[in-house]
């Protein structure tokens, strides 16, 4: 049996939901329960069982390494086949970017001159955690960010035979669809914000359009309004549980222990979540309601979609500091400091590149002057009429998204990554590439100038590519020298939507948290602005719920030779914010937190003047 904790993002409490609820079936399962983090990008499940043995192992795909060039004749074929851009053709030379390969095979299956040289890639670690509790974990390798499925799809291999908890990486793209397809049993950890609940409803769709029937476990159950339980009974979803807003449940968890172990009140709360959970994982579910449509105004009120190679966008001032605020998870207050930087700034385009999740508009009310949908790639088809069922294409096919069933042939559209090979392959041309929709990019106006933002389709990949799109159509709305800086809310991670968030920016805001998951995760995330030479600064936000830890954010970062910007309080008035669809800046301009965030964004201009373009690199 697999349950797995999910989020529409992170910063809800999964982890924590996860860890604890391990923590106490363990002692009413004993050796049939395993713990599996399916987070690949920012694992923190093992943070909380450090006394345990752990052992590690490399995960290898077989993948195309390099070119032969005293077999390659130059045609370049193979750069017509590549459908992710991987392979380019400079006068008679081929060039290989590895950062892009998906490692499909295509280019060697279709080379004539058998010049493509495949090898073993390593796209991950894999760790193996033994003693109180059996645990697996695995780490995606810096820069292989369209690699997080299939480390996901092998760490899921270590599934034991009794009840397995998976934690969901957040978000809806496809490292969470890997995570939650083929569970048992579905729940989403949701907090009662204006930001939960939108998130909330993403993921829920998300769940439902993989034949889930999902439940809501609701964190910091403090509500303000009803707003996240009316629309739990309009949507026929259930909540089987509440989790206290405490500070004292924050500092527990901060510390990297388990609040169960700490409090006999949380105990209880977690054992008799836990036995609802495991009864309710017995039960068929059906779905109770369908999945929204994703595009309801396709039909003639929108543009023809724009694909990853016609995406280009020009703007009259192209050479503005791009500033992007990221984390290396969800959660941390990166939007809110967005929001906040726009309302300083008084003039400014601001692009939201999360894409999975994108909540920045519920802050800037945007007024949406122009709208399109997106393709960032293909999805192959197969022509039952044409196929003579020989199974060759489901042979090649690296990603396992081809299956037979009485001999008839079919992709999963979920697995398929439109590489192509298949079709490439076919020996009766039953098998044709369709253009996928992946998403819809919005222009708009808001009260602080202009925004570019999107929204990925239910269960969609090409996350990157649409994050690429947004920071263009950003670059061509700035029409006014007015505009000083293009300010980028990035996505979470260090996946594919984070590096797109990344690269080419001028200066990367690192966001993170007092607690001993979010060090973890900023040692990770600056591994990555390293690896794209971005100069980068670190912000510890509500610092005072373990000023400890926030010490040794603020010492590791200078030890890393990079900018330690600040430190903000921790105030309840930022969420205030959002339910009045304000930033903090205007909710409550003279409160402290308002005002280090006035200080921390002078700090972040002054240091922009200071450096030249390409600034020293962390």
């Amino acid at each position: 049996m697999e349950i797995v904790i999910a989020s529409g993002k992170g910063g809800t409490g999964k982890t924590f939901v996860a860890t604890n609820l391990a923590r106490v079936l363990q002692d009413t399962l004993g050796e049939n329960l395993t713990l599996i983090d399916c987070d690949v990008e920012e694992p923190n499940v093992h943070i909380f069982f450090p006394k345990q043995k752990v052992t590690k192992g490399n995960v290898t795909i077989k993948s195309p390494v390099d070119i032969d060039t005293q077999k390659c004749n130059g045609c370049g074929k193979c750069v017509e086949v590549c459908n992710f851009n991987a392979l380019a053709k400079v006068k008679n030379t081929i060039l290989m970017f590895r950062e892009l390969c998906h490692a499909c095979g295509a280019c060697s299956f279709i080379c004539p001159m058998e010049a493509i040289i495949e090898g073993e890639r390593q796209i991950g670690d894999i760790f193996h955690s033994s003693g109180e509790i059996n645990l697996h974990y695995a780490t995606l390798t810096c820069g292989e960010g369209g690699m997080t499925p299939r480390l996901i799809k092998k760490v899921r291999e270590e599934a034991g035979p009794g009840v397995n908890i998976l934690d969901a990486p957040p978000g809806t793209a496809c490292p969470a669809v890997e995570s939650v397809t083929n569970t048992d049993f579905c729940i989403l950890v949701a907090d009662p914000t204006p930001f939960g609940l939108h998130d909330l409803k993403l993921a829920v769709n998300m769940c439902r359009a993989l034949g889930q029937e999902p439940v809501v476990v609701v964190n910091r159950a403090n509500y303000r309004n009803q707003e996240l339980k009316k629309y739990c009974q309009t949507t026929s979803l259930e909540i089987i549980g509440e989790i206290p807003d405490s500070r004292e449940i924050a500092r527990i968890y901060s510390r990297g222990e388990l609040v169960v172990e700490k409090n006999p009140n949380y105990r209880k709360l977690f054992s008799e979540l836990g036995e609802k959970i495991t009864c309710l994982a017995k039960q068929r579910r059906a779905i109770k309601k369908p999945p929204e449509d994703f595009f309801p105004a396709a039909n003639g009120n929108l543009k023809k979609p724009i694909t990853s190679s016609n995406n280009s966008e020009k703007g009259k001032n192209n050479n503005l500091p791009e500033l992007v605020v990221i984390s290396g998870k969800g959660g941390t207050g990166k939007t809110s400091l967005v929001g906040a930087f726009a309302a300083l700034a008084g003039k400014t385009v601001v692009a939201d590149c999360d894409v999975d999740a994108s909540d920045l508009p519920l802050l800037l009310n945007p007024e949406i002057e122009d709208r399109g949908l997106f393709s960032g790639g293909f999805l192959a088809e197969i022509f039952q009429e044409n196929c003579e069922k020989c199974g060759l294409c489901q042979s090649l096919c690296r990603f396992e998204a081809i299956s037979h069933n009485d001999s008839t042939f079919v992709i999963d559209p979920l697995g398929c990554e439109g590489c192509g090979l298949c079709g490439l392959a076919c020996p009766n041309n039953a098998i044709k590439l369709q253009t996928a929709i992946n998403g819809e990019w919005y222009t708009s106006r808001i009260r602080f100038g202009k925004m570019a933002h999107a929204r990925l389709g239910l269960a969609e990949e090409n996350s990157g590519r649409l994050v690429s799109l947004t920071r263009k159509k950003a670059v061509s709305l700035v029409d006014s020298p007015l505009y000083r800086e293009i300010l980028i809310d990035g996505s979470p991670g260090t996946g594919c939507p984070v590096i797109a968030s990344l690269t080419g920016s001028r200066y990367a805001i690192l966001v993170t948290e007092p607690t001993l998951s979010g060090l973890h995760d900023l040692e990770r995330i600056i591994d990555l602005t390293r690896f794209f030479q971005i100069p980068t600064g670190v912000v510890v936000n509500k610092w005072d719920i373990n000023q400890g830890i926030a010490q040794k954010i603020e010492k590791y970062s200078l030890e890393q030779g990079i900018d330690f910007l600040g430190k903000l309080p921790y105030d309840e008035k930022i969420t205030l914010a959002q339910f009045n669809k304000q930033t903090i800046i205007e909710y409550a301009p003279d409160c402290t937190l308002s005002l280090e965030i006035e200080k921390l964004w002078e700090k972040i201009l002054g240091l922009l003047e200071k450096r030249p373009e390409h600034g020293n690199v962390p």
